[in-house]
């Protein structure tokens, strides 16, 4: 039955995607909170359909990366996009939270952000269409820092609108459901260029991506506005560096909350192996714009088939996605490194490398999402707050320290840069089997 403020037929639908008669057990959220579940539930979804597939259209390991060749920039340039891109919207997080936390309702920080995402990628576009050389180079990259930076406002408060607006055991469905939408839309994209578009685009391309994206976002953004969100903590919303560092010291005396940043930390092997893989298919069977179409498809196709059911599985137990899919990744990694370091019939197809690259995409989504719910369901209120800008800080300066150790990379192969990294997601596993259950 709905309750007050839901259509019946909304209520109905919510009920039929959480698999349960009774779809309102709102143990963690308020119970004004709780009368527009069904309607923030759907709300969030778009908006993150949106946003994730804005991400697919502006992705600096495939489109920034090749737009860079095509713009004739420094090739030096490619290395500084995932790092700017990950650690940019991470490392600033414990300053944004402490202006976050002053804000009983958080969801205009949420639209702020996705705003700014637009015009960054509004500006690469008209980048692509009337620059080129060292300048086009510098104004993409300043135009990243800019995109990361706004994405650390939506991220500090898009963990905490969704903890006090969908209650535990149903978010990782909602991310699951986004994420699964979006790729789908993202396989689209990845059999156009794969098939359809041919070996060299035109500058209106990547315009035509890159606006797409930011009007995704400027869409995200009306939509996100219009959540239910209702008022609540915010005490401890001082500011500056002082209180950064004060939260900082919650690696210090919370055990499970360090014992996560290290769980963390070391499974970023899923997502640092994965230029690794296009590096060892570009080795054996060279480059062409075709072979960026068929890793745009491996990577979309592998959330759109993975991401609603390890939602599913988070919602019982987000740890345990977390050490199945970190496991699988690092096992598959050591799969490659075999294949590329021995001969093997593997070796010379040419869909080996693309099939890894959807088997560590199912990993990644696994893992992404896995963590992302266990930090919500791990607290509540402004230490939920805390825990996201903590652990997004400390993992953005990891992230900035493995590319300042790049120039180290470049001393042994591809495939063995991949062997070192299912190591450490080997020990993230362990170290990940150490963690409480928290759902």
């Amino acid at each position: 039955m709905a309750r007050s403020g839901e259509p019946a037929r909304l209520d109905r639908v919510y009920q039929a995607i959480v698999g349960e008669e009774d779809a309102r057990v709102c143990t963690d959220i308020s119970d004004d909170a709780c009368q527009y579940v069904p309607r923030n539930f759907f709300l969030i979804a778009v908006c993150q359909t949106l946003s994730n597939l804005g991400d697919h259209l502006a992705n600096p390991k495939t489109v920034l990366a090749w737009l860079l060749g095509f713009v004739g920039a420094p090739a030096a340039l490619v290395t500084l996009l995932v790092p700017i891109r990950e650690s940019g919207s991470m490392v600033p997080q414990l300053l944004i939270a402490g202006f976050v936390r002053r804000l009983p309702r958080r969801k205009m920080v949420w639209v702020a952000g996705s705003l700014l995402q637009a015009g960054a990628a509004f500006g690469i576009g008209l980048v692509a269409a009337t620059q080129r050389g060292l300048l086009a180079g510098w104004l993409i990259i300043l135009l990243l820092v800019l995109f990361s930076l706004a994405r650390g406002l939506s991220s500090v408060a898009s963990k905490d609108v969704v903890g006090k607006t969908i209650p535990k055991r149903r978010r990782g469905r909602l991310s699951g459901l986004g994420a699964t939408i979006s790729g789908i839309a993202a396989i689209l994209l990845g059999l156009y260029v794969g098939i359809l578009q041919g070996d060299s685009p035109s500058p209106w391309f990547y315009v035509t991506l890159l606006c797409t994206a930011g009007v995704l976002w400027v869409a995200a953004a009306f939509v996100y506005a219009s959540i239910r969100e209702f008022a609540g903590e915010t005490h401890g919303g001082g500011s500056g560096f002082v209180e950064a560092f004060r939260r900082l010291d919650l690696l210090r005396s919370d055990r499970s909350f360090r014992r996560f940043v290290i769980t963390r930390a070391l499974l970023l092997c899923s997502a640092l192996s994965a230029p690794y893989y296009v590096v060892l298919a570009q080795q054996q069977h060279g480059t062409d714009f075709k072979s960026l179409g068929w890793f745009i498809l491996a990577n979309a196709l592998a959330s759109s088939l993975s991401a609603f059911f390890w939602g599913l599985m988070a919602d019982v137990s987000s740890r345990r996605v977390l050490l199945v899919a970190a496991a699988w990744s690092a096992l598959l990694g050591l799969a490659v490194f075999a294949v590329a370091t021995f001969d093997s019939p593997l070796r010379d197809s040419a869909w080996t490398y693309p099939g890894a690259f959807f088997l560590l995409g199912i990993a990644h989504s696994g893992v992404r999402l896995g963590r992302k719910t266990y930090v919500i369901d791990m607290a509540g209120g402004n230490r939920r707050t805390d825990y996201v800008a903590v652990s997004n800080t400390a993992i953005g300066i990891i992230l900035l320290l493995t590319a300042a150790l790049a120039p180290l990379a470049a001393l042994i192969t591809p495939a063995g840069v991949v062997l070192l990294l299912s190591i450490c997601g080997l020990i993230g596993v362990a170290t990940g089997a150490t963690l409480p259950e928290v759902e």
